[in-house]
């Protein structure tokens, strides 16, 4: 199993399977408008530009389980992250990152890469995710670490 096996809602409302990015490393990112780690999408923008060339895909999930934190409808989403970031790396519709509805393909991360201790539980907003080429997931890194300090990480995945 990889994350090539799944899909996911695009925040403009189509399915969008993640095969779609067979091939690419990807940086899979629980994200929230109102978090105190929100700056965050400055530097996962400054990623993505700096390595898409390369391959690299920033794919962004909005979630609300964290202290009501993305209470807004995906087009509110859209154009927060547009008008204040500049994001232009794939945003999707909100999702679950834990419990009974979770979105699968947390829960397939989650297996992969359990976080401090073993614990699969995402703690927070701005959870990073890498996955290799082959759509493997290869580190985990907490919302603490900042976007730039997954350079050396990114690099190595971009091989």
């Amino acid at each position: 199993m990889s994350v090539y096996d799944f899909s996911a809602r695009a925040i403009d409302g189509s399915e969008q399977p993640l095969s779609a990015y067979r091939g690419k490393p990807l940086l899979i990112v629980n994200v929230a408008s109102r978090c105190g780690f929100t700056p965050q999408y400055a530097g996962l923008e400054a990623l993505y530009r700096g390595f898409r060339d390369r391959g690299l895909v920033v794919l962004g999930f909005p979630c609300d389980q964290f202290g009501h934190q993305e209470p807004g409808s995906e087009a509110e989403i859209r154009s927060f992250c547009t008008s204040t970031y500049d994001v232009t790396f794939p945003l999707f519709s909100k999702i679950k990152v834990n419990g009974p509805d979770a979105h699968p393909l947390y829960g397939f991360l989650k297996r992969a890469r359990p976080g401090v201790l073993g614990l699969e539980a995402i703690k927070w907003n701005f959870t990073k995710f890498l996955i290799d080429r082959n759509g493997e997931p290869i580190r985990r890194f907490a919302p603490r670490d900042p976007p730039e300090s997954l350079a050396p990480a990114i690099e190595s995945a971009l091989g």
